[in-house]
């Protein structure tokens, strides 16, 4: 009786909660009824507000009941961008001045610049920042590039919050945006964004491009590599693909790489709206292409280097890329004239520019079958591409005589002799040389400004030729855009083109406001001459800056140029330096210095730079060079004396690898020799063209340092 009476307790209370599930369930039901209005179809898809990323999780759309047959599924919608967005093409290439391309009237054959100038746009007011990092840093966040940790490269990094080379949570990119809205993103190329002592296996890697909203990542991390045998990474693993591929280059491996990508996502999701970010090291040091490139160019340069600028100027004129009203700034006197040199620096010389220009126009045509890629797959109508000619003026690091090895320069090794150079004539731009042309093919290459790369205060290292175009938005094929803009106003232009808009919070965090500003309203013929949305714009590097306001430009005037890489001792009042005015509007090349006719004016943009500097991080201007180089940063060296390694390792960087620079040192290795002996490599840091090693060789260890390939201490 006892166990009846248990059992009709325990029926009892199952009928309890049976019927407490059968109204769970029928709440349940009703409440995913009144939450829903999201489509259950598995290809449903869904366009977010975006001004919070990631979006919040949608409520659940169908109904659960106690029992599967009597509920309905439902899958979260995909997220999209709006209709009609486009696939995004953001290509930009390396160290190259405005007078570089074919395309804004160089000698150089770019084609695939030509093709999308024909189909869109010229833009013939671009800026940058003068240098590498610092632009690309602008270019992926919108922002300047000080307010980014970018005031100068990352080597150069300090720790000042305009200088300290972190990109914060607070400045997402472009690629975090159109992630968050649908869009496939990746990047191939150069990186330069993630800082020096960040480049290990143990990360932290959100400051690696996987870090920053790109979902693949195909290149190198640093500033430049060797083409040859490139220090490469995939996603966060380093790479090793030159191995067993005689006359392997990185330049066509890039787009290689890239093509494959982009036929993968094709074949997986070909709706899908890719944003993909093309950066190949072309025409960084060491300039690196391949001999069939080279052979093209034979004989092209022995006109020299006065004779080439006068070339491009009248080809600039011809094109429209300058107002027929600009003056060719003079030549420096500090610069040789072609005339005055001898018959063997001519030839080495000649042969300086041919390896540059075999270059560049190498890197077009890789450029070139990636824009091909997306034409065969019927998306050109729709895609836009936005290909920027250089990060920053043409390279004015390889000295005045140019070197087969640019190590030595950045050692301070300024004047290596000609006829020690022309040991490496016939094998220029092959793996047996990391080579760079002389300052005087750089300021050749800018023009038609003064200055060059590094030089923030003039138009020779901040003006990049710009080519735009978007089949399906922009009508005025062959159009030229005079505009005055900026490297920061590619995201915004980006985001309007996307219909995305730039969020207020990621990833919890509050962003920081794009100070870029939208160039879409130049893509209207209607707009072709209307005025320039960008009415101020600051500049500074390295202590050389200007400050461009409403078609005048006030620039401080060099105190050393930037061939001399620190080596010459700076003011050391950064702010007693010289400066110059420029009305650009009537003066398009900064030919006619009016400082001292309007002193009242230049006054009012000395003062406007002072404050543009306090609002986006310029202070405290600094014109250091060498100092920098050697500031003591973050690293897993830090405080340490002694290493110890076992296994084999690769790829561990400078920056967390033990310095000998300046100091004692003793290196031990224990190792076990088989029987019958045993040779190899034990421990190196550097190779062919600087560092060390120590190594066994027919059963003898062997110690050897490589002084930048001039000498060997074995």
């Amino acid at each position: 009786m006892r166990n009846s009476k248990k059992f009709e307790k325990t029926r009892g209370l199952l009928q309890l909660v049976g019927l407490f599930l059968l109204f769970l369930s029928a709440s349940f039901a009703i409440n995913a009824q009144q939450t829903t209005g999201m489509p259950c179809s598995t290809s449903a898809t869904t366009t977010i507000d975006g001004k919070y990323v990631p979006s919040p999780p949608p409520a659940f759309g169908g109904v659960i009941n106690l029992n599967a047959a009597s509920s309905k599924a439902c899958w979260p919608a995909k997220i999209v961008p709006p209709k009609g967005a486009p696939n995004v093409l953001l290509i930009m290439t390396d160290d190259q001045g405005y007078g570089v391309s074919g395309t804004f009237g160089g000698v150089i054959p770019t084609p695939t610049m030509d093709r999308i100038a024909k189909m869109g746009l010229r833009y013939t007011q671009f800026h940058s920042t003068a240098l590498c990092s610092p632009t690309r840093a602008a270019l992926i966040t919108g922002r300047n590039h000080h307010p980014v940790g970018f005031g100068v490269i990352g080597e150069m990094s300090t720790g000042y919050p305009g200088y300290d080379s972190i990109i914060g949570p607070e400045s997402a990119t472009i690629a975090e945006i159109l992630k968050e809205n649908g869009y496939a993103t990746s990047w191939f190329g150069k990186e330069h964004n993630t800082p020096t002592y960040q480049y290990s296996a143990a990360g932290p890697f959100d400051q690696w491009p996987s870090g920053m909203g790109f979902e693949y990542f195909y290149g190198f991390m640093g500033g430049e590599t060797d083409q040859w045998t490139p220090y490469l990474f995939r996603n966060t693993e380093q790479v090793f693909p030159w191995i067993g591929k005689p006359g392997y280059n990185l330049t066509t491996d890039l787009a290689d790489d890239a093509i494959k990508h982009l036929q993968e996502l094709n074949a997986s999701a070909p709706d899908k709206p890719f944003f993909l970010y093309y950066v190949p090291g072309g025409t960084h040091s060491p300039h690196q292409p391949t001999q069939e490139w080279i052979d093209k160019f034979k004989g092209k340069f022995d006109m020299g280097w006065n004779e080439l600028r006068e070339q491009i100027f009248a080809n600039q004129k011809r094109l429209g890329v300058i107002p027929a009203n600009t003056q060719l700034t003079p030549w420096p006197d500090v610069l040789p004239k072609w005339d005055s040199l001898p018959a063997e620096n001519k030839k080495l010389f000649a042969r300086e520019a041919k390896v540059f220009a075999a270059y560049a126009a190498y890197t077009d045509y890789e450029i070139g079958r990636v824009v091909q890629a997306v034409d065969d797959m019927g998306k050109l109508d729709n895609t836009l591409i936005i290909y920027i000619s250089g990060d920053n003026g043409t390279s004015a690091e390889g000295t005045l005589v140019g070197t087969p090895n640019q190590m030595t320069a950045y050692n301070g090794i300024l004047d290596i002799p000609i006829a020690d150079q022309m040991k490496a004539y016939n094998v220029w731009g092959s793996d047996l040389t990391y080579p760079h042309m002389s300052v005087a093919w750089s300021w050749a290459f800018d023009t038609p400004f003064k200055w060059t790369k590094q030089v923030a205060s003039h138009f020779g290292g901040t003006r990049q030729g710009m080519v735009i175009a978007w089949p399906n938005r922009i009508k005025d094929a062959g159009g030229i855009r005079t505009q005055f803009h900026h490297i920061i106003d590619i995201v915004p232009t980006i985001l309007e083109a996307a219909g995305v808009q730039a969020p207020a919070m990621v990833n919890g965090i509050a962003q920081k406001p794009i100070e870029g500003i939208s160039m879409e309203y130049t893509f209207d013929k209607a707009n072709a001459n209307t005025p320039s949305t960008r009415t101020t714009q600051y500049f500074e590097m390295l202590g050389n800056r200007a400050i461009y306001h409403e078609g005048w430009i006030a620039a401080t005037t060099p105190p050393a140029p930037p061939w001399a890489l620190g080596t010459i001792k700076l003011p050391d009042v950064v702010d007693g330096y010289k400066w110059e005015l420029y009305n650009i509007a009537d003066d398009f090349s900064e030919y006619n210095d009016l400082a001292a006719k309007y002193p009242d004016k230049l006054r009012d943009l000395q003062q406007l730079f002072l404050v543009e500097a306090e609002k986006y991080n310029v202070l405290p201007l600094d014109n250091s060079v060498l100092p920098r180089l050697i500031t003591p940063r973050p690293s897993a060296t830090a405080g340490r004396n002694v290493f110890t390694y076992t296994g084999e390792i690769s790829g561990l960087p400078v920056s967390d690898a033990p310095s000998i620079l300046n100091k004692s040192y003793a290196i031990t290795a224990d190792v076990e020799i088989p029987q019958g002996g045993a040779e190899g490599m034990l421990v190196t840091l550097g190779g062919r063209f600087g560092g060390y090693g120590l190594y066994v060789l027919k059963g003898v260890p062997v110690f050897t340092y490589n002084l930048v390939d001039m000498a060997r201490f074995r």
